[in-house]
């Protein structure tokens, strides 16, 4: 009886508490059939008032997600090289498109109904910016870095100098690759 009793009261917490119950059938699983732990997801707001990422300059570890949520008015997500600020870094490079998003009706800002997300495949740096090519925004300085390496030269703030430095415009991929659009999860996040 008092088993039983335990056994309803287990199955009863994630209700109490206000968590999911586990699901077996949404466990993501490793290759060796183990139960994986969940990924880490990153969020990065594209857009802040002065024109810049936040946080932009991010640490995640291999696996995780980056996940771009996109402000008024109209911002984008490049991957670059250390070396060429405000250009794609190759053919492959990931690119989210334009997210135009409106200001509401009140002046107060809104957020896109999707973002764009990134898996962190390995540990070197991802070097990223905006294309916005009115305002300049990338040689405004908005830039970032996913996992910049302290020990070296290559820091966010030379490479947002260098961008600063670049003439002409900001160049982009001619579709959106490299990533995924999805719909928001958290559309009314106040950001």
């Amino acid at each position: 009886m008092f088993s039983q009793a335990l056994l309803l009261l287990a199955a009863a917490l994630p209700l109490i508490s206000g968590a999911p119950a586990p699901n077996p059938s949404t466990v993501q699983r490793a290759p060796d059939g183990t139960a994986a732990s969940p990924r880490t997801t990153h969020t990065v707001v594209a857009g802040r008032p002065g024109l810049r990422f936040d946080p932009e300059n991010i640490v995640a570890e291999v696996g995780s997600i980056v996940e771009f949520h996109f402000l008024p008015l109209n911002h984008s997500v490049v991957e670059a090289s250390f070396g060429s600020p405000c250009q794609p870094k190759d053919a492959a490079s990931f690119f989210s498109g334009f997210f135009p998003v409106p200001r509401n009706a009140d002046g107060s800002a809104s957020q896109s109904a999707e973002v764009f997300q990134i898996e962190v495949k390995d540990d070197k740096p991802i070097w990223f910016y905006c294309a916005q090519n009115t305002g300049r925004h990338c040689q405004s300085g908005m830039v970032g870095v996913v996992n910049q390496r302290f020990d070296s030269g290559n820091t966010l703030e030379v490479f947002r100098g260098n961008a600063a430095k670049v003439q002409g415009a900001s160049g982009v991929q001619a579709v959106v690759q490299g990533g995924w659009r999805g719909a928001n999860p958290n559309p009314l996040g106040g950001f």
